[in-house]
């Protein structure tokens, strides 16, 4: 349970009704954006007004949220409100949210001209000089398209998959095998009488080096492997 120092107020409004709840703001975040199952609560008051310690009657809950149960009745809260975070918190949250979506670019994107993937670095110093402002209280797939377009301008860029065809010797396929299926999508596979293992692969195409670098690992070079199409 998150201290009271340390919690942040959720505030919801329907029918004229005023409802706050104490929350971390981490815990917050994450649950709005489907991450987070449950909520780090400072206390299961539902408030009219926390700062005063006025809290909603009983009876006025159950006539808004259909239900008496604090817990759920703060889920909705945060989901639905507006969480009051301060300057040092929502600066902490975009520049963890910028993180994930220059990871999320990097992963999935790649230079159309070359067909190599953009480095992480490029991308940030990309978002730099567009000026991108990254929401802290937006998804990161609600931001990773507009902050795409803001880069097309700047750097040659777009995103797409590719199918990459895989072959590997007897002896290493029960080193790789599982592993390459947290990297890709496995569109099929044959065993083959040697012994060995094909696979296609659906990979976003900025995951190529992981890709080819966990297999080459794994098979100590010994893997075949072949890009069939390229996917837009």
């Amino acid at each position: 349970m998150v201290t009271l120092e340390n919690a942040v107020i959720a505030r919801y409004e329907k029918e004229g009704n005023h409802f706050e709840v104490l929350v971390d703001p981490e815990s917050a975040m994450a649950f709005r954006e489907g991450n987070k199952e449950t909520l780090d609560l400072a206390t299961d008051e539902i408030f009219k007004d926390s700062k005063k310690g006025d809290r909603a009657s009983l009876e006025v809950l159950k006539k808004i949220f259909q239900t008496g149960d604090p817990i759920e009745i703060a889920k909705i809260i945060v989901k639905k409100g507006n969480i009051q975070l301060t300057t040092e918190q929502r600066r902490k949250m975009a520049e963890e949210k910028r993180k994930q979506v220059i990871t999320t670019i990097a992963r999935n994107a790649i230079n159309p001209q070359t067909n190599t993937p953009h480095p992480p670095t490029r991308i940030e110093l990309a978002m730099d000089e567009a000026g991108v402002h990254i929401d802290p209280f937006k998804s990161v797939e609600e931001q990773v398209n507009e902050v795409l377009d803001a880069l097309k301008p700047l750097i040659p860029i777009r995103f797409e998959k590719v199918k990459i065809a895989v072959k590997i010797p007897a002896e290493y396929t029960g080193q790789v095998y599982g592993e390459l299926h947290r990297i890709g999508r496995l569109l099929k596979e044959d065993w083959l009488k040697d012994g060995s293992w094909a696979g296609l692969f659906e990979i976003p195409a900025g995951m190529q080096p992981d890709f080819y670098g966990l297999i080459n690992r794994k098979t100590h070079g010994n893997a075949i492997t072949k890009i069939v199409e390229n996917l837009k």
